[in-house]
């Protein structure tokens, strides 16, 4: 029996890698005639650039950069074999990176982001992945953009902190010290939301509150990112107002669009045309996924999803495992999954269960287990 394994991390716990060797080890020590191919996987969040540089090899960066209030800190990126950069927004404008008294997104930017770019390019990169959930931004990416040189003035032509706060105030950009190497560059922007740059159901008054912005926050930012969008169609003439995804984490997609080469794409698309897991999969009489809770998110373009909906078209079974399994999960097996279980195997703390080595042991336990009655029903 050929057994893929294309599990996502369970973050916090342990990566798609030590997952995968975990479940590997299961299964051998049922049987020996089982062949296993392993492939790590991602949807395009969290741990994405160090799934791809280890799946495809490359080397992590480090660099300092901004985080969402100015402060100096370091971040982490990744660089592909083919010069090919990684990079998660959150890792220098995440949410997590602010404290929960100072979370106000009229007061965060995106320049961070902005810098590791450049220091991509800098080091010879002209190709991007960019993951760009978990923000605590609402700059439509002015923040990110200031960095690659551009420059955002009011109506005095005075330079404006490239922040939330400064959107509604923006009259022109001056793109006289942008890096003449953005002519030269290719961004693809995983993005998992439909979300437009602004209205009811746009970046501000659907994410911002949950970024610290109060209700009157809510409409000023909302105010910003229609005067940012109007602000770019006067001077690019491209419309970014209503193309799904510009209002991805607080209108990082849109600010991608108007001044850069880039297209949004969801996320696991990106990835799996990266691993080329169609092929991995057709190969497979049996598929191992997961990732650390499956629920109502899972089936809305997750790892694990996209990997049960290919399967699915190969009449392939798919087993998902994780830590907890919410009842929503399970409009998952209408898409592919064909069953699905949580490790736990005894009441514990959250602590507990993402401890490593608890880990470790539980996804074991149930990998044999459950080999042990597949091995049982194919004699």
């Amino acid at each position: 029996m050929n057994i893929l394994i294309a599990i996502d991390s369970f973050k916090g716990s342990l990566s798609t890698t030590q997952l995968a060797d975990t479940i590997e080890m299961g299964i051998k020590d049922v049987s020996s005639d089982y062949f296993i191919k392993k492939i790590p996987i991602a949807d395009g969040g969290e741990g994405t650039y160090e799934t791809l540089v280890q799946g495809l090899g490359g080397t992590k960066v480090r660099v300092q950069v901004k985080d969402p209030l100015f402060n100096n800190i370091y971040a982490e990126y990744g660089i592909l074999n083919d010069q090919t950069a990684i990079i998660e927004m959150a890792k220098s404008s995440g949410l997590t990176l602010v404290p929960a008294n100072l979370r106000n997104p009229l007061n965060t930017s995106t320049f961070g982001v902005g810098q590791m770019i450049k220091d991509a390019i800098y080091k010879g990169s002209r190709n991007f992945i960019i993951g760009i959930g978990g923000s605590a931004t609402n700059d439509a990416g002015i923040g990110m953009l200031s960095a690659l040189g551009y420059v955002f003035k009011d109506e005095s032509g005075n330079e404006l902190i490239p922040k939330g706060s400064s959107l509604s105030k923006i009259k022109s950009i001056d793109s006289t010290f942008a890096l003449k190497e953005l002519s030269e560059c290719e961004f693809l922007v995983a993005c998992d939301v439909d979300n437009p740059l602004y209205g009811e159901l746009g970046a501000a008054y659907v994410y911002g509150a949950q970024k610290g912005a109060s209700i009157e926050d809510i409409k000023e930012l909302d105010y910003g990112l229609q005067n940012f969008s109007s602000v770019i169609k006067e001077t690019t003439g491209k419309n970014i107002a209503f193309i799904s995804g510009s209002g991805a984490a607080g209108g990082l997609g849109g600010g991608f669009l108007s001044l850069l080469n880039s297209k949004l794409a969801p996320g696991i698309d990106i990835i799996f045309d990266k691993f080329k897991i169609i092929e991995d999969i057709k190969w497979a009489d049996m598929i191992i996924t997961g990732e650390g809770r499956l629920d109502f998110q899972t089936i809305m373009g997750k790892a694990p999803i996209g990997v049960a909906k290919i399967a699915k078209q190969y009449d392939i079974p798919v087993i998902a495992l994780a830590g907890s399994i919410t009842e929503d999960a399970k409009k998952g097996h209408k898409h592919g999954i064909t069953s699905m279980f949580s490790i736990m195997d005894s009441p514990m703390s959250l602590e507990e269960a993402m401890d490593e080595e608890n880990a470790k042991r539980l996804i074991y336990n149930k990998t044999n287990e459950l080999f042990r009655l597949i091995k049982a029903i194919k004699k």
